[in-house]
């Protein structure tokens, strides 16, 4: 009776609004500011003229005539629509090769039960604990060697050196979660490892599979070392490195174009995040309940 007693004391805690506001209200209102304030600020300055963006009069934090000059200069005086078609193609392209490769790798490790199993799946997560910035050094020298400097390739082939090694390990805990008996079923019945693969694992995988492609797509995006060091020309730079260096002229920087560029480029990660975060949650959960 006390046990009860003390759970139903602790579900009324809540009930009372001065303890809602102070526990729940006041920190989730400030976690959300914290949160959302430099898209807020990226959108403001966006819209601002030069006028204001420079005034030391009037208010920081609301735009008084709105522009879209800033956005025009972007999209029309600058090659960002190649930036972010580069974008585009580099991301996806790097995604569809880590996950392959994850995939295999996972399951493999994970369902094939071989003798080193799991110091092999911990070696590969280990993996991606090591720094880009010392990886690149020498990726640098192959990339110039193969012939890739300067080209797409050269970060399409780079990049799953740090995505890989985790969407294995996400995928290696998704793939963990599903009933062996599934597979012992298929096997009896005849199916190959590599029907299991592609008609019982992956169906049930989906979730995993969308949370450690949201990651990858969401890492290649905004990755900065190898798209500055492998990519040297306007038309083949990426969103994040065409926005820093081509907007900076000397000391003078152009804030309301940068801004622009920083919130256009963000819109397509916060959309994917928006429409899969229910399987993005759901193959995180499922890759660290165990």
């Amino acid at each position: 009776m006390k046990a009860n007693s003390d759970d139903s004391q602790g579900m009324h805690y809540l009930s009372s609004l001065p303890r809602r506001v102070v526990t729940l209200y006041v920190p989730l209102a400030a976690f959300v500011f914290v949160l959302l304030f430099p898209f807020y600020w990226m959108a403001v300055t966006s819209f601002k003229p030069d006028n204001e963006l420079l005034s030391r009069d009037g208010n920081p934090f609301w735009v008084i005539a709105p522009t879209l000059a800033h956005f025009k200069k972007l999209l029309f005086n600058t090659s960002y629509p190649e930036w972010l078609w580069n974008t585009v193609i580099i991301s996806v392209s790097a995604t569809f090769v880590s996950l392959l490769a994850s995939v295999l790798a996972a399951y493999a490790i994970e369902r094939l039960r071989f003798r080193g199993s799991r110091h092999v799946g911990l070696s590969i997560f280990l993996a991606y604990l090591v720094p880009p910035s010392i990886l690149f050094i020498p990726l640098a020298t192959i990339v110039f060697k193969l012939g890739l400097f300067d080209t797409r390739w050269a970060l399409i082939l780079t990049y799953p050196t740090f995505l890989i090694p985790f969407c294995t390990w996400l995928l290696m805990g998704y793939f963990r979660s599903i009933p062996f008996e599934l597979e012992e079923c298929a096997l009896i019945d005849g199916a190959t490892r590599l029907q299991i693969l592609v008609k019982i694992i992956l169906p049930l995988s989906v979730p995993g599979l969308i949370s450690a492609g949201i990651f990858a797509f969401t890492l290649s995006w905004n990755e900065f070392i190898y798209a500055l060091t492998f990519v040297s020309s306007s038309e083949v730079k990426t969103v994040p490195v065409g926005v820093v260096t081509e907007l900076v002229e000397g000391d003078v920087y152009h804030w309301g174009a940068l801004m622009a560029g920083a919130l256009l480029g963000s819109l397509p990660v916060a959309i994917i995040y928006s429409f899969f975060v229910e399987y993005y949650v759901s193959g995180l959960t499922g890759a660290v309940k165990e």
